[in-house]
């Protein structure tokens, strides 16, 4: 506890100091200027990734100073560096989705050598072993994904804030109950850094997160659910199940343009989210709304821990279901 509240409390400080700075225009600002796949009429700051990741960084320095800092996570923030440094500069200046995906990769592959490697696919009363090579190929495109649709998803007013506040407390709290205090306190440290930009960011935001802070969030939500795996704190499908608001939501308008074979690479705004903010639905609205979906999430998740394989398995079919009907809901609303 004394090694949360001192890495939480300047976690908190630091993120929510640096967002406010930066929405007052001192230090590096980059303006978000609207467009017509934008949801926001005003040009605003997209710098607030700079003020998350500085949260994160001092809070893991401050863990790994009381030595409660697991070595894999170590070698996690050396690669959320590398994603880091690689969306800043897609923020300040475009960055081709080939060399963003290759550092993507690059850093994956940097935790696959520490040893972060899924070796076992875990589901209810079901384990299904994987070779070397199938848990490499496994975990470098989990990984990516997972950076790449927390990207996708930071489309909106306090959604990407909310969802990391949300995600990587309910992980925390897995943690702890799974016996990795370790683990616990690297997940605590990034949900209040999302909470201390989610000051400023929530509906109606006076910053937005951009590239920097999407990408490092998705890249740290993988690592943190594949170290939880692979410690046996909780499975994986667990820890897919607290995300799974912007995991069903991604995955399932990207194989819908592929489908119509729209340029995926490209920005839209076909995500659930956006179709509602333009069927009139206010920020706040859509906001609140998505965050009672990603507490129940998290409290199913709570639930399942220690459940029958059985209510497991009613429990992910029947999210299946919720994310069917809300997909055409939104359909049938539009018309």
């Amino acid at each position: 506890m004394t090694a949360f509240a001192l890495s939480g409390g300047i976690t908190l400080a630091v993120a929510w100091g640096l967002t406010f700075a930066l929405c007052r225009g001192t230090g590096p600002v980059l303006l978000d200027m609207p467009n017509a796949r934008s949801l926001h009429a005003t040009p605003k700051p997209r710098s607030g990734g700079l003020a998350i990741f500085s949260g994160i960084l001092v809070g893991y320095l401050a863990l790994a100073m009381k030595g409660a800092l697991p070595d894999v996570m170590i070698v996690m923030m050396g690669c959320t560096t590398l994603v880091f440094i690689v969306s800043i500069v897609d923020d300040v200046r475009h960055v081709s989705p080939v060399l963003r995906l290759a550092v993507h990769a690059a850093a994956a592959l940097g935790l696959v050598a520490a040893g972060l490697v899924s070796s076992n696919l875990a589901l209810p009363g079901l384990e299904i072993h994987l070779s070397a090579t199938v848990g490499t190929v496994f975990t470098v495109l989990f990984v990516v994904w997972m950076t790449n649709l927390y990207n996708f998803m930071d489309g909106m007013d306090g959604f990407a804030g909310g969802m990391g506040a949300i995600g990587f407390a309910a992980c925390a709290v897995l943690a702890m109950l799974g016996g990795s205090a370790d683990l616990a306190l690297a997940g605590g440290v990034v949900a209040l850094a999302c909470v201390g930009f989610l000051c400023f960011n929530f509906p109606p935001a006076r910053i937005f997160m951009g590239d920097a802070g999407a990408s490092v969030l998705g890249f740290a939500a993988a690592a943190l659910l594949l170290a939880a795996d692979q410690a046996q704190a909780f499975p994986l499908w667990i820890g897919i199940l607290v995300f799974s608001p912007f995991i069903a939501d991604a995955t399932l308008t990207l194989f819908r343009r592929a489908w119509h074979r729209e340029r995926v690479w490209e920005a839209h705004c076909g995500h659930c989210y956006q179709r509602l903010v333009q069927l009139g639905w206010s920020h706040r609205r859509t906001t609140l709304w998505a965050y009672a979906l990603m507490f129940a999430c998290a409290a199913s998740a709570l639930l399942m821990m220690h459940a029958t394989s059985g209510w497991q398995w009613v429990a992910l079919c029947g999210w299946g279901s919720v994310y069917t009907v809300l997909v055409i809901l939104v359909g049938k609303l539009e018309g």
